[in-house]
């Protein structure tokens, strides 16, 4: 076991949590935020939806099956979410120095170390986690040998800028063309599409896709404050002028929503994890569902033609909405859900069906 150095959380109501170190050696600062996920670190630290955030493992040991090797298939990443890790910090129980999978190709430690992320571990972080719960997702910064840093809100800036692509990109070669508009894109959105025989187009948060010669429309996933997205709402609500098929997933609901009456408020510890039970409105069907979003839709005011889709089985809160006579759609969700479940992938199989209707 390497020696470990001295390293801290601190939040921003003053309370700290004393760990060791197991990733990079540097001071972060960022929101402070939970995932309950058993498995799929290497997935989840990818995410750009987690940009800004000091993330939080429940799970009590990380590290076992180390980091997989970085095979690029189709223009893709076979297993990361995009091209490096997006969180600002990793804080965990415990970590395991031995990791053994047929897959490992390096240890969580020297891949944090890599991307320049500080790791913390010997945290309570069911009390952490406890604590988040009560009081809500708070500010937090990791310091390391006393080297001391401000508090950073990450949410008062557009953080979809700072990831979305900043030119257009196209993968595969198939029938239909989807345009996606990338607000922080996870990788896995793009394989699904792929393996349905599709062309993507994936474009910047501000671009004009309205111009575009597509068949279908995908709205990404993203990090931070959806109302900071002025130039994308203001394309999509064009875009609903047609019956050209729309799919929004997570901050992609949020934008759909806005663009059609809808409002948005921000949770006060989000959901962020692979087991958040949702129903579909209208029916009995239940699925488990990943999720990965701090603000929710407030759909009492869509306007006319719209309606309710799904509804989070927890806290009663929205989980997509749908036209009642046009192909238009999107989930709070993630239905191509990396590192998992994948009991709603079938509502890509839904997409394309109306583009075949088209």
């Amino acid at each position: 076991m390497q020696e470990s150095k001295k390293i801290k959380l601190v939040l921003d109501d003053g309370t700290e949590y004393t760990g060791k170190s197991f990733g990079y050696c540097g001071s972060v600062s960022g929101e402070v935020v939970f995932n309950t996920a058993m498995t799929g670190y290497p997935e989840s630290l990818t995410d750009p939806s987690y940009y800004g955030q000091i993330l939080i493992s429940t799970y009590p040991l990380i590290g076992n099956y180390g980091v997989p090797q970085n095979k690029i298939v189709n223009g893709l990443p076979e297993v990361f979410e995009s091209d490096k890790i997006q969180v600002k910090g990793f804080v965990i129980s415990d970590y395991s120095f031995e990791y053994s999978h047929w897959n490992a190709k390096k240890s969580l430690a020297e891949w944090l170390k890599e991307n320049k992320v500080p790791g913390i571990y010997g945290i309570d972080t069911r009390a952490l986690t406890k604590k988040l719960r009560e009081k809500g997702t708070m500010l937090g910064k990791i310091i390391f040998e006393d080297n001391d840093i401000d508090f950073v809100d990450p949410n008062i800036s557009n953080l979809v800028e700072k990831v979305s692509v900043k030119e257009k990109e196209i993968y595969g070669n198939g029938k239909k063309k989807i345009v996606l508009v990338d607000l922080g894109v996870k990788n896995n959105i793009i394989r699904c599409l792929l393996k349905r025989d599709t062309t993507v187009i994936k474009v910047p948060w501000n671009y004009d896709f309205t111009k575009e010669d597509y068949d279908g429309l995908v709205i990404s996933n993203g990090p931070g404050n959806p109302t900071f997205c002025k130039p994308t709402i203001k394309n999509i609500k064009e875009a609903t002028g047609n019956d050209k098929p729309i799919f929004g997933i997570c901050m992609g609901n949020q934008l759909l929503s806005l663009a059609n009456g809808g409002e948005i408020y921000k949770l006060k510890y989000g959901h962020r994890s692979h087991n958040q039970p949702v129903r579909q409105i209208g029916t009995n069907r239940c699925f488990i569902t990943s999720q990965n979003h701090g603000y929710a839709v407030d759909d009492k005011n869509l306007e006319e033609g719209w309606e309710p889709y799904f509804i989070n089985l927890n806290d009663g809160t929205s989980e997509g909405i749908k036209h009642k006579t046009k192909p238009f759609f999107s989930t709070q969700f993630h239905p191509e859900a990396s590192s998992g479940p994948t009991d709603t992938e079938f509502l890509f199989d839904e997409f394309l069906g109306m583009i075949e209707k088209e």
